[in-house]
């Protein structure tokens, strides 16, 4: 990067940052506490905390649009879909198909949802984020935007973040500040003795995999199915009520007015119906399976599942169409 474009980084950056948390007595007094829980240097405990600032940028991204403003579904799948990363993703496939077949072999997480995963959170490894992962979990720890829905659950679930990574790099001898992605249940998958999100392929590929087999993705489960409407029947507030949470049997979805194709009146789990609103046009609907759900635990959006499921699938289609290998 030349100078210029290096000091404008920068420059925005510093805009993008608040006070240091040290300023803040009660976030202190939870630096002591997490040094206690977790049998911690409280010095250094306050340190690591004390020293991250809070960034408005990362609270944004995780704001939810104002009330009236509709989300737009065609809109946020552009950004993720597009030929340029589609491509990406193939050439990401061919260089590790080995790796990833051996990931969904281990933990029955499809090869096109790790792929999917990766790209649109990374276009593989051609962006890794600005944000210090500090800085990045103080601020949705401390301050988690209390626009969102779930603002207290979300807020507990960074704090714990916060918690297990601070315990990885007391325990690894690592300073916290030299970390720009974690992971929580990030793997040695490449066997050199170490986990490395940085400079090991493997590593992530294996950690990705992990993550939705811990939270309990169920092998060859289909994520979603096709759905419809009988407006005689429809009980559209019923449907709505659980969210995104798979709630209803199909014979239950079915009561509501939902019309489901004869797979679907076959699965095994609850489902949930899934809205992605258009604009101002109409919204599109899905039957969310529980693997659905497993997805939104990384990033509680069924927007955000959506793309990483039909990115996915436009890459597996792609390496299929250039090597011949059924996906």
């Amino acid at each position: 990067m030349n100078p210029a474009r290096k000091a404008a980084a920068t420059a925005k950056v510093r805009a993008d940052t608040g006070p240091l948390y040290a300023s803040r007595a009660e976030v202190m007094q939870t630096a002591d506490d997490i040094a206690e829980r977790r049998n911690l240097d409280r010095d250094w405990v306050r340190n690591a905390i004390g020293q991250s600032r809070y960034l408005a940028g990362i609270a944004k991204a995780v704001t939810p649009p104002p009330v009236g403003v509709p989300k737009n579904w065609a809109l946020y799948r552009s950004r993720f879909i597009d030929p340029v990363r589609i491509r990406a993703g193939v050439r990401f496939w061919q260089a590790n198909a080995e790796l990833l077949q051996r990931a969904q072999v281990e933990t029955g997480v499809p090869a096109s949802i790790i792929v999917g995963i990766i790209g649109v959170e990374t276009i593989y490894g051609q962006q890794t984020g600005n944000y210090r992962v500090m800085d990045a979990l103080s601020t949705l720890a401390f301050d988690f935007p209390a626009a969102h829905p779930r603002a207290r659950e979300r807020s507990a679930f960074f704090l714990s973040e916060l918690e297990q990574y601070l315990t990885l790099t007391a325990r690894t001898s690592t300073n916290p500040w030299h970390r720009r992605s974690w992971m929580k249940y990030a793997i040695d998958f490449d066997g050199d003795g170490r986990v490395d999100l940085f400079n090991s392929t493997a590593d992530v590929i294996g950690s990705v995999a992990n993550y939705f087999k811990a939270f309990g993705w169920q092998r060859d489960m289909p994520t979603h199915y096709a759905v419809q409407f009988d407006a005689p029947t429809l009980d559209m507030p019923a449907l709505m009520a659980p969210d995104i949470l798979p709630t209803f049997t199909p014979a239950g979805f079915v009561s509501k007015g939902a019309l489901l194709d004869a797979r679907a009146l076959q699965h095994p789990g609850p489902l949930a119906l899934v809205e992605l609103q258009n604009g101002d046009s109409p919204p599109q609907y899905v039957a969310g399976t529980e693997n659905f759900y497993v997805i939104t635990r990384y990033n509680w959006s069924s927007y955000y599942a959506m793309s990483v499921i039909e990115l996915g699938n436009e890459v597996a289609a792609a390496y299929q169409m250039q090597t011949g290998v059924q996906k």
